[in-house]
C-alpha cells in the first residue's frame, strides 16, 4: 500500500513545528548577553590562566622568555608541584581536610539548627535574624576579629579561656601553623553557616505535611520520619548547599590567610593560600599552574561528591 503526500500549495505555511535550529535562533538575542558575560568572565580569565602556566614570569610579573617552557611551571625545578621547601603533600592534605571537615561540620550543623529553627515557638523569627549576621558581617572583618582575640597577651578570647580555667596561660593560635589551621577551620564554619541554614530550612518548609502526619499514623516514629521521609526530600536542598560550599570553601583565601600569621611555605597552608606565595615570591607563571591545578583538584572533589551522594536521584 503506496502513500503520497500531497504537495503544498503555494503560499500555504508551514504547520510543522520549528526545528532546534530555529528555536535556537530565536533564542540568541535573549542569551547573547549572559554568554558574553561568560565568556569575558569565566572563560577568558580562564583560558589566559592556562595561557599563562607555560610561560616564565620573574615576581614582578614580567615576561622572563618569549616562548613557552612546557611543563616547567608545573614540575620543574621551581614548579609549582616540586618548589625545594614546599610540604606539597601536606598541603594537598591539608586541602581536602579544609573542604571535607568545613562542609561536613556546615551540612551537621546546619541540618540541626535549620530543624530547630522549623519549629513554632515565641522569638522564632528574631532568631533567625540572629542566625543570619555571620553571613551579613564581611568575611574579612570576622577573620580580623578572631586574629586579635586570639592575640596570646591581649587577645578576649585568650583571656576568656584562660579565666574560665580551660587555658593555664594563654597561647598564640595564630603563630603556629597547625593551631592557626583549625582556627580557620572554626570560622570557616562558623561564616557558611547562614547561608547553609537558610538553605535547608527552605528545603524543610517545602516538605509536605500531610506525608509526615501520613506515616506517623502508619506507626512510624520520629527518627523513622526524618530519616526516611524528610532527609530525602531534603537532598535538592543540600545538595545545592554542599555544592556552593565546596566552591567557596576551596577559594576561601582570607580567612586562612589572615589567620595564618606564620612566614613563608609552612604546613599549614592549603593550594589557594600557596597560589598567593607563589604569586608574591615567584611571579603569576607557576601561580596560574598551581591555580589550573587547584582547578582540576576541586573538579575532582566535585565529582567524587556527586558520585556518592547522587543528589539529582529519584526519591522511591
Amino acid at each position: 500500500m503506496s502513500s503520497t503526500v500531497a504537495p503544498r500549495r503555494a503560499g500555504q505555511k508551514d504547520r510543522r513545528g520549528p526545528t532546534p535550529a530555529r528555536e535556537a535562533l530565536r533564542s540568541l538575542p535573549w542569551l547573547l548577553p549572559t554568554l558574553v558575560l561568560i565568556v569575558c568572565v569565566v572563560l577568558y580569565p580562564a583560558g589566559l590562566m592556562i595561557y599563562t602556566s607555560f610561560f616564565k614570569y620573574n615576581n614582578k610579573g614580567i615576561l622572563r622568555k618569549p616562548d613557552p617552557i612546557g611543563l616547567d611551571n608545573y614540575i620543574g625545578p621551581a614548579g609549582a608541584l616540586t618548589f625545594p621547601g614546599v610540604p606539597i603533600g601536606r598541603i594537598l592534605l591539608n586541602t581536602v581536610v579544609w573542604v571535607a571537615v568545613v562542609v561536613l561540620g556546615t551540612l551537621i550543623l546546619s541540618l540541626l539548627l535549620a530543624q530547630f529553627l522549623n519549629l513554632p515557638f515565641r522569638g522564632r523569627k528574631l532568631l533567625r535574624l540572629f542566625v543570619i549576621l555571620p553571613w551579613a558581617c564581611s568575611v574579612v572583618m570576622t577573620a580580623t576579629v578572631f586574629r586579635y582575640g586570639l592575640q596570646d597577651k591581649v587577645g578576649l578570647f585568650n583571656r576568656l579561656l584562660v579565666d574560665t580555667g580551660i587555658l593555664e596561660t594563654a597561647r598564640a593560635w595564630t603563630k603556629d601553623p597547625t593551631s592557626a589551621f583549625w582556627v580557620a577551620v572554626f570560622v570557616a564554619i562558623y561564616v557558611s553557616l547562614p547561608f547553609t541554614t537558610y538553605t535547608i530550612l527552605a528545603g524543610l518548609q517545602a516538605v509536605p505535611t500531610d506525608v509526615r502526619e501520613a506515616a506517623h499514623v502508619d506507626g512510624a516514629g520520629t527518627w523513622a520520619r526524618y530519616w526516611h521521609i524528610v532527609l530525602p526530600l531534603l537532598r535538592p536542598a543540600i545538595a545545592v548547599a554542599a555544592l556552593i560550599n565546596i566552591i567557596n570553601v576551596f577559594n576561601s583565601l582570607p580567612i586562612l590567610r589572615i589567620l595564618q600569621e606564620t612566614p613563608g611555605y609552612h604546613t599549614g597552608h592549603i593550594t589557594t593560600t600557596l597560589m598567593y606565595e607563589y604569586q608574591t615570591s615567584l611571579g603569576p607563571g607557576v601561580s596560574s599552574a598551581l591555580s589550573v591545578l587547584n582547578f582540576l583538584f576541586c573538579l575532582v572533589i566535585i565529582g567524587i561528591y556527586l558520585a556518592v551522594v547522587q543528589p539529582t536521584k529519584e526519591v522511591a
